[in-house]
């Protein structure tokens, strides 16, 4: 098989600077793509700014022979998510790809999290993931062409404790994704979801230790190895012109994927439903025999 290249492409990925950001940046450019390495270096909580992580990344792009730039805006300004975009248009003279990769974690117990924390978390998700998708569309849609890879995260499907306002938020990525997927085909644009599964900054041992609750120095001997760089190989397809889906959702780490998908039940049909026809009937409305696939239009 031929080899997945993104030669005269242009990509934008947010949160390059450090991480599986990087990881998708140094892809794409060893790939062939010219990439713009957008972070704005905040700590983990979304905390502090800084510039060096996306210039480290630029220079190891360009010493592998690629080509890239930094950007240093937050996601979470629309403004600033504009001014991302505008580099690459400005640097490379067009934009192909975009990679919704930022984000900031702060897990903590439901009652002991504030609503500014909450806040945090949507702002720099869910709105910046529009903020971008908002900023890159028109330019998407006049070129004819797109690929949008929005990083969402397993945590929305409320497996882990202590992230209701990561895993709330991711929730809205995951929506978003859907929704943008069903606009996106009639002007060229494809849009997917990516859940990865990586050890980062947001989910080492110390980190995890606090969601469950367990010994930090027995977790980081427990957890498996996860390295973000494994990740990457699916973001590159998701963004590739020859990638088929549309609204999908591939989940991904240490060489394995799978898709995410979203079932309805056959359920039942009543005239004048009750609740107790509800509570009679529970087992075939949640039996899912014969359950129906929810899917987005693929493109044509």
């Amino acid at each position: 098989m031929d080899e997945l290249r993104f030669d005269g492409r242009v990509a934008v990925v947010t949160g390059a600077g450090r991480g599986m950001g990087r990881c998708h940046a140094l892809l794409l450019a060893e790939r062939g793509a010219r990439v713009v390495v957008a972070d704005y270096g905040v700590a983990t909580d979304g905390t502090g700014a800084s510039d060096l992580p996306a210039d480290e990344v630029v220079k190891e792009i360009d010493a592998n022979g690629g080509e890239a730039v930094a950007a240093y805006a937050s996601v979470a300004d629309p403004d600033g998510a504009a001014s991302i975009i505008e580099t690459a248009l400005d640097a490379f003279g067009g934009l192909d790809i975009v990679v919704n990769n930022a984000g900031i974690s702060d897990p903590g117990a439901f009652e002991d999290l504030t609503l500014d924390q909450f806040r945090r978390m949507v702002d720099v998700h869910y709105f910046g993931t529009l903020h971008i998708a908002k900023a890159a569309w028109p330019h998407l849609r006049e070129r004819g062409y797109g690929r949008i890879v929005n990083v969402t995260s397993e945590s929305l499907l409320g497996i882990l404790p202590k992230l209701t306002s990561y895993g709330g938020a991711k929730g809205g990525v995951l929506a978003l994704t859907r929704n943008l997927a069903v606009e996106g085909p009639e002007h060229g644009i494809v849009v997917n979801g990516l859940m990865p599964r990586a050890e980062t900054r947001m989910t080492d041992a110390k980190t995890m230790s606090l969601v469950l609750g367990v010994d930090e120095e027995m977790l980081a001997f427990a957890m498996p190895t996860l390295p973000p760089a494994e990740v990457s190989p699916v973001m590159a397809f998701l963004a590739h012109e020859r990638c088929p889906l549309n609204g999908e959702v591939l989940a991904t780490g240490a060489g394995q994927v799978q898709r995410l998908a979203i079932y309805e039940s056959v359920g039942i049909t009543r005239e004048d439903l009750t609740p107790e026809d509800v509570l009679a009937n529970l087992d075939a409305i949640m039996d899912l025999t014969d359950a129906q696939l929810i899917a987005v239009p693929a493109p044509t």
